[in-house]
């Protein structure tokens, strides 16, 4: 839990082609942008991105290549660049390549922005680990290069659960009674931030719920199967305790500070987090270990495929003059050994791992051994194991980012005890049924 936005993805976007019609004519045109070669100078690609690191990557880029060159522009956030991009597409005018991640790559593909780059990159996937590969496709066509994976684990205050008798939560019950036991001292076992809802999405997709999915010649939309309801019983019964704190992101100062001064002791998350920790504690570092992420009782390992900047992918636009180009900008900068180490580590980059097929050689640099002190050698073991167990059935809808932005108005009212999870998962079924319908797109739910 506790993903902040800029938000992330590592998983399959499997798309129906009939699901699409009618809405794949939209947008695109052949843009006015500045990416356009002159004829005495190399092809200038403007790039867009809002990860630590991408700066150096694409200084690194610039002096290694004369015939290309890109012009980075740093974006505030992945919702930013949502609202950004869409400006741009509607202008004419938007960027070679951008940064973003696999939940937003059907419906970008939908209103025709991206260009299809498989034939320039198709001879690269043995490169790729299968799942990353596939977060950058849409009915088996490339639209980008995937730049990052999803290992998701607990990161938890060993001194604090030393202090009071705790182990690591090795289930989601166990992580309720330890939150019982800390609530006794002021201490809050999570973060919930009301912005956020996340964390019932990986929950939902950790207990092999599945929100949208291709039946047929339709979407299928179920917002109320069996693994989300188990989820949902795990959020509501944190929620009902008061076992979570309620800080906003919007306030990100204060959220770290809650980890760094103990008043939080846990947080669910991938590699990249971890930066924000090591660059804003000043009081606990060393005190931090890894664990694997929860289970539901009874089952087996399995982690959720991630959000937030993990799965990122580097899109090519379909207003690019310069595609070809583009698509062998993203790819060395997916896959030069330097530009990858940049970004996994945590203090020169967003402690990203690599999509690579080999991003286990990189755990070691993707994690901070200043924040975990003697953990750190068995924090590698937690990461590896963990990229072995992610969800790879997840499917994201063509009108994912209309629905995630009706999901957060309702997940405040969750935070804030106005209304229960199931009375939001009963909304978002018939809310996104009708949404979906109101697009022209067939639809069973």
């Amino acid at each position: 839990m506790n993903f902040t936005s800029p938000r992330r993805r590592f998983t399959s976007a499997a798309v129906a082609g009939i699901a699409l019609t009618g809405l794949l004519s939209a947008c695109g045109g052949s843009g006015s942008g500045d990416d356009a070669a002159s004829k005495s100078g190399p092809v200038t690609l403007p790039f867009w991105g809002w990860a630590n690191g991408q700066e150096a990557v694409v200084k690194a880029f610039n002096a290694s290549h004369k015939d290309i060159q890109l012009k980075y522009t740093k974006v505030t956030d992945q919702l930013t660049m949502q609202k950004q991009l869409t400006n741009a597409v509607k202008a004419g005018n938007a960027p070679c390549l951008v940064q973003n991640t696999a939940e937003y790559v059907t419906s970008w593909v939908s209103q025709g922005a991206l260009a299809d780059i498989t034939s320039y990159v198709e001879g690269e996937k043995d490169k790729f680990n299968t799942g990353a590969w596939a977060s950058a496709q849409v009915q088996g066509k490339l639209y980008g290069v995937p730049t990052s994976s999803a290992p998701q684990f607990t990161i938890y205050r060993t001194d604090i659960f030393t202090k009071y008798g705790l182990k690591p939560p090795a289930t989601w019950d166990d992580f309720i009674a330890a939150g019982k036991e800390l609530k006794k001292h002021n201490i809050k076992i999570t973060n919930y931030a009301g912005e956020d809802p996340s964390t019932l999405e990986v929950l939902a997709m950790q207990a092999g719920a599945h929100w949208y999915a291709i039946d047929g010649d339709a979407w299928k939309v179920d917002f109320q199967d069996e693994g989300t309801l188990k989820a949902a019983k795990v959020i509501q019964e944190i929620i009902d305790n008061d076992l979570n704190a309620k800080l906003s992101f919007a306030d990100y100062a204060a959220v770290q500070r809650s980890y760094d001064t103990g008043a939080t002791a846990t947080r669910q998350i991938s590699t990249w987090q971890m930066a924000g920790m090591v660059q804003n504690f000043t009081k606990s570092f060393g005190d931090w270990a890894l664990a694997p992420w929860p289970t539901y009782r009874g089952e087996a390992p399995k982690t959720p495929a991630g959000t937030n900047l993990t799965g990122s992918v580097t899109l090519v636009t379909e207003q690019c003059k310069n595609q070809e180009q583009a698509a062998q900008a993203a790819l060395w900068m997916s896959t030069n050994q330097d530009a990858v180490r940049t970004m996994a580590s945590p203090e020169t980059g967003n402690g990203v791992m690599p999509a690579l097929a080999d991003s286990k050689t990189y755990v070691g640099e993707s994690i901070s051994r200043k924040l975990l002190g003697a953990n750190y050698e068995p924090a590698q073991k937690v990461v590896t194991d963990s990229l072995g167990t992610v969800t790879t059935d997840w499917t994201f809808g063509p009108n994912w980012t209309a629905m995630f932005t009706e999901l957060q108005a309702g997940w405040a009212k969750v935070v804030n005890k106005e209304q229960k999870v199931t009375d939001l998962l009963a909304h978002m079924q018939e809310w996104t049924v009708k949404d979906l319908k109101s697009r022209g797109i067939s639809v069973k739910g």
